[in-house]
């Protein structure tokens, strides 16, 4: 087993208001299964990945990743890698509604879009950051096509297929409750959501009063059909990249391997997962002057290798050990990062 590594936590600091944001530069290409928008951020830099993100159902972009590419502390990622944020079809701002009996693409399909992205851009490698879907998304990608993936970072991923009782779930739900709740379920815990605290308000809104709210909903349905990814411990099904685990002290699932829904620590807690990822690209060999601090043990966040996951360790606040299938296997040992925020 990995030897365990404590981090504590450094002050959290937002982007301070005299700070310029960063030009944007959006765009967008067709590819076999429609349009997709992508947004660019920085220039690439010599020898060094982009950081692409993929974002959570109900959310684009923006809503899903702002807060914590505008914290102040990851200007020094950002700094030293161009960033892409792909906004799935339909959901970047001001989307017109598709048509009623649109054929919206499935995970995979949307998967299959990335490589025009990257064709477009003239981009080799990247380090993929998803959360929910987008985590599915870019771990179907990464399997496709390993040789462009250098690194991954998951946040509250659900590998598996929805079984006959998760679908009498759902379908039950679907009798009570509306679209939007059914994805405020799925973003925040129930606990956030009784707590109705100001960032619930705020993304209840965002949901609520999107105006492509049907688009949303032919997002959330390929979410729901999404197809089990299939991972095999010590198989041949595996990601072949360093990946880095995160889930939410507040996601409802603790025992499993990757929690679906509940806590969004990239809102919630963006200086400490800044400070976790400071540390995962360090592992990769970048940003070796980095100053790092070491993550509390209240908070906990451990290295484990491949092997690790398989020994007897606490589930309690890390990603563990799911049902039959669904574990999380990255190759080599030292290649797993697990972190709960």
């Amino acid at each position: 087993m990995a030897e365990l590594q404590e981090v504590q936590i450094t002050e959290e600091k937002p982007l301070l208001p005299g700070q310029t944001p960063e030009a944007a530069k959006t765009h967008s290409v067709e590819t076999p299964y429609g349009s997709v928008t992508f947004t660019v951020y920085g220039t690439p830099k010599p020898k060094r990945p982009a950081i692409l993100t993929y974002h959570d159902v109900g959310l684009n972009y923006k809503s899903c990743f702002q807060p914590l590419f505008q914290f102040g502390d990851m200007q020094e990622i950002i700094q030293n890698f161009v960033r892409v944020h792909v906004d799935a079809p339909g959901m970047e701002e001001g989307a017109p509604v598709f048509p009623l009996g649109y054929q919206y693409p499935s995970l995979d399909q949307l998967a299959d879009m990335i490589p025009c992205v990257l064709q477009y851009l003239n981009f080799s490698t990247v380090i993929g950051v998803g959360v929910g879907a987008g985590a599915y998304i870019l771990s179907r990608y990464a399997l496709n096509h390993p040789d462009t993936v250098e690194g991954l970072v998951l946040i509250n991923i659900d590998p598996n297929a929805k079984g006959w009782m998760d679908w009498a779930a759902h379908k039950l739900t679907g009798l009570t409750s509306s679209i939007p709740e059914m994805i405020l379920g799925h973003l925040f815990s129930q606990e956030e959501l009784s707590g109705n605290s100001e960032l619930i308000q705020k993304y209840r809104n965002i949901i609520t009063r999107a105006p492509n709210l049907d688009n949303i909903e032919l997002y959330w349905n390929s979410y729901n059909n999404r197809r089990d990814l299939n991972f095999e411990r010590g198989g041949d099904i595996t990601l072949k990249c360093p990946v880095m685990l995160v889930v939410g002290d507040q996601a409802p699932h603790e025992d499993a391997v990757m929690a679906d829904s509940g806590g969004q620590p990239q809102l919630t807690q963006p200086g400490k997962l800044t400070e976790a990822f400071k540390y995962f690209l360090q592992g990769m060999g970048y940003m070796a002057s980095s100053c790092m601090t070491r993550l509390s043990r209240s908070r906990t966040a451990s290295l484990t290798s491949a092997a690790s996951i398989d020994g007897n360790r606490s589930r309690s606040r890390t990603l563990s050990q799911s049902s039959e299938s669904g574990t999380l296997s990255s190759g080599p040992p030292g290649h797993t990062m697990e972190v709960s925020c």
